[in-house]
């Protein structure tokens, strides 16, 4: 058991006219560490589970059964449906796969599908690298593939990563085959089916069954997790339906007198609009939870973190890259734009497009303009005349799963030339170049068609580490004929180009319509001075949970004294917000690490300690953990016990290049400058895309005298990452040292560029040419 208890930090409420009458705690702490100030103890299943989320939602759950009763059209329509499919209990109706001795080789593991006592099981490798009997109770999804869960000690549920393809054996399907083919994943790592990035409580539930509560408690580290109904049902989407039972049973007289008179409550509106699109995209989208509770009716940032365009998850330009479930594309979609949603093209109970091939387009689209040979240049019924095939291409996921992208696009081969984006010819004709797409297409539209700039051209600047990208991102974070992920996703690069001007976007982004905007905003103005920060004020109140809690990460470390009395109760209150939302993922070593950095800008170096030694138990050896802990100690003059902890991280995490980085500082602290020179350069070998490494071990070569290499090594990284502007002014600086002025000359004119208004830069680059004219 875990001896840890969650801690809500009381001392915004002092002075804010809240008592302490839940007692004062002092517990020991460490050397250096200040005492715990004043604190509420709250368990974890209350801190992330308390009543005030529960006391949003009145109505309660009934049932699929409930709602048949009227809605038997829709019920049928419902029946094998992928919602009606998502989960099931292993039984021999429900269980696809062949579990009659069965088995699989892959990576040196054989691995063995059978049945005993009326039950599946499967002996596969385990935790410990071991082959082990384990029982399936549990079958997950139908098409084209299906998972299987496994049980095991405190709760959890693992998927299992063997999973069966139910496509039609002339399809390829009917067999076993392992959902990462191309790599050996070993017991060790959180991607092994036994790790935590495998785990059906946290990972999948909330999207497979209805009503779900996660049930994680902290302190024994298990789960009771729960559901009202196994699959995706009616009040999944439409929310709970007591109230609408009661209502509809008064209408038609089937309610009792004390029943009927309770129920002058409501009609379930329809689900239309932005209502309906939201509400699909609980689910069909790449997120994080920000909120212990789904309040059926509130916008989807209440409870939900939507990850943006990165280059981890999208191509430059949004087309989809990494498995990302539909809104993320959707939303930069000239359809959603112009008010289309999901169900004019799906069913919403069956789950089905209205209509096959393009026949489902012509609903909307004139057949006349659109489906004919001058439009699409393809022979009438191939693959190619297909409309899908050219503005919804696929990408296959889950080895066998291929999704289409909805973005619905035109195709883009001169993006393809310029920022190496995929296109949809290409994607067909692959023994072509892309220039030969783009020629094609000139021939058939006309070499002056329409290619107007795409938001992806500037995000590629910024991938790319462009000197021009800063400028760039402005633009497209400020230009609302942009979707608003991709001007989302603009301030989130612009967070770390911090500068006057890019200071001046964020603030306009703070008033922005889109909620995601306005939360990057926020996050964006955590490394400015104070008084820049206390902008985020403003947001405190904002009707969107999600930009709430972004404006206290901006706002945590301003001098609390200094407010007024409201926005001390203000700040309170969110931080309170902050402090459950991140508890309602307290299964993940993120969320205490998140805690403790809150808790450090605050200056609570106790409280944080604690949160931070609550992530590496859950997880020894976590990269931000252990990174976060020791610049703690680095605070409190302590790196002796810093160092004890980065060791024994990279004993854990020999690649992590973060925890090399800072074992690095932590040795040109200690001037143990032969050690440190080690680290830091082994950082910047391990993750050459962070600049900040390599611009490290350049700082430490010049202090140590060794100007020619530090430069050396700085080139290496402007190479990759042009728009660096710390990395450019270290170049200028040496530069000029060593009297090497034209290229300091150089260096400083790349750094006017990157920053226009920069008055001093401006100021350096003549004394620079007066210098080279003496």
């Amino acid at each position: 058991m875990r001896a840890f208890t969650i801690l809500l930090l009381l001392v915004p409420l002092i002075g804010a006219g809240c008592s302490d009458g839940q007692g004062r705690t002092t517990p020991k702490t460490g050397k250096g560490l200040d005492p715990l100030v004043p604190v509420i103890p709250l368990t974890a299943t209350e801190a992330a589970y308390g009543s005030p989320a529960r006391s949003a939602q009145t109505a309660t759950f009934v049932g699929r059964g409930s709602c048949k009763v009227c809605h038997e059209y829709e019920d049928r329509l419902y029946q094998g449906s992928d919602h009606d499919l998502a989960m099931d209990v292993a039984t021999e109706k429900t269980v696809l796969g062949d579990f009659d001795d069965a088995v699989y080789e892959r990576n040196g593991v054989t691995s063995r599908f059978f049945r005993k006592d009326g039950g599946f099981f499967v002996n596969t490798e385990g935790p410990d690298g071991k082959l082990h009997d384990y029982e399936v109770k549990y079958v997950f999804g139908v098409r084209p593939l299906q998972q299987y869960l496994i049980p095991f000690p405190g709760g959890r549920y693992q998927t299992l990563p063997l999973c069966w393809d139910t496509r039609a054996k002339e399809e390829g399907g009917q067999r076993w085959f392992h959902i990462y083919p191309d790599e050996y994943i070993p017991p060790s790592d959180i991607l092994h089916w036994t790790g935590e990035n495998q785990n059906w409580n946290y990972m999948c539930a909330e999207c497979h069954s209805t009503n779900l509560e996660k049930g994680y408690d902290l302190a024994t580290d298990t789960y009771d997790t729960t559901w009202s109904e196994i699959d995706v049902s009616c009040e999944a989407c439409h929310g709970p339906g007591s109230d609408h039972v009661a209502w509809a049973e008064a209408r038609t007289g089937l309610a009792g007198g004390e029943a009927a008179a309770a129920a002058g409550r409501k009609e379930m509106a329809p689900l239309k609009g932005e209502a309906l699109i939201q509400a699909c995209a609980r689910c069909h989208s790449r997120r994080t939870s920000v909120w212990p509770e789904y309040v059926y009716g509130k916008p989807f940032g209440d409870a939900h973190r939507l990850v943006l365009l990165t280059d981890i998850h999208y191509f430059a330009d949004g087309q989809i890259k990494d498995e990302v479930y539909v809104y993320g594309s959707f939303l930069q979609s000239r359809m959603y734009h112009e008010g289309v949603t999901c169900t004019d093209c799906h069913d919403p109970h069956s789950m089905k497009v209205y209509a096959k091939g393009n026949d489902l387009c012509a609903r909307c689209h004139e057949p006349k303009t659109y489906d004919v040979v001058e439009h699409h240049f393809h022979e009438p019924g191939t693959e190619g005349a297909a409309c899908v095939s050219c503005h919804m291409p696929e990408r296959t996921y889950m080895v066998v799963d291929p999704r289409r992208d909805h973005s619905i696009r035109i195709p883009r081969p001169d993006l393809t030339l310029s920022i190496g984006t995929p296109n949809a010819c290409s994607g067909c004709h692959d023994d072509k170049t892309p220039q030969w797409s783009e020629d094609a297409v000139a021939k058939w539209y006309g070499a002056k068609r329409r290619r107007p700039a795409h938001f992806g051209e500037t995000l590629y600047l910024a991938h790319t580490g462009a000197p021009e990208a800063t400028g760039a991102l402005s633009r497209l974070a400020l230009n609302q004929s942009q979707p608003a992920i991709a001007r989302a996703t603009a301030i989130q690069e612009l967070s770390i180009r911090p500068g006057p001007a890019v200071l001046r976007t964020i603030e306009s982004a703070l008033g922005d319509p889109d909620p995601n905007v306005r939360s990057e905003a926020a996050l964006a103005l955590q490394d400015y001075p104070p008084e820049e920060r206390l902008r985020a004020f403003a947001l405190l109140d904002d009707p969107v949970r999600l930009v709430r809690v972004a404006a206290i990460e901006a706002l945590a470390g301003v001098r609390i004294k200094e407010l007024s009395p409201e926005q001390r109760a203000a700040f309170s209150k969110a931080t309170v917000e902050y402090v459950r939302s991140e508890l309602s993922n307290s299964d993940r070593t993120y969320a205490h690490t998140n805690i403790g950095s809150l808790l450090v800008r605050m200056g609570q170096f106790a409280a944080a300690e604690r949160s931070y030694l609550t992530a590496l138990d859950m997880r020894p050896g976590d990269i931000i953990a252990t990174v976060n802990l020791a610049d703690l100690y680095r605070m409190v003059a302590r790196d002796d016990a810093g160092e004890k902890v980065l060791r024994a991280g990279l004993a854990a995490n020999p690649g992590g290049a973060p925890i090399h980085h800072a074992l690095g500082l932590l040795l040109v602290r200690e001037k143990r400058m032969g050690e440190a020179f080690t680290f830091l350069e082994r950082a910047g070998e391990l993750q050459p895309d962070v600049p900040r490494y390599g611009y490290t071990h350049a700082v430490a070569l010049h202090s140590a005298g060794k100007i020619e290499e530090a430069i050396r090594a700085l080139e290496k990284v402007h190479q990759r990452h042009g728009d660096d502007v710390d990395v450019i002014v270290a170049l200028i600086r040496f530069n000029q040292e060593v009297g090497k002025l034209s290229s300091a000359i150089h260096y400083t004119g790349k750094l006017i560029r990157i920053r226009p208004d920069d008055i001093s830069a401006r100021q350096l680059l003549r004394q620079l040419r007066r210098e080279q004219q003496k």
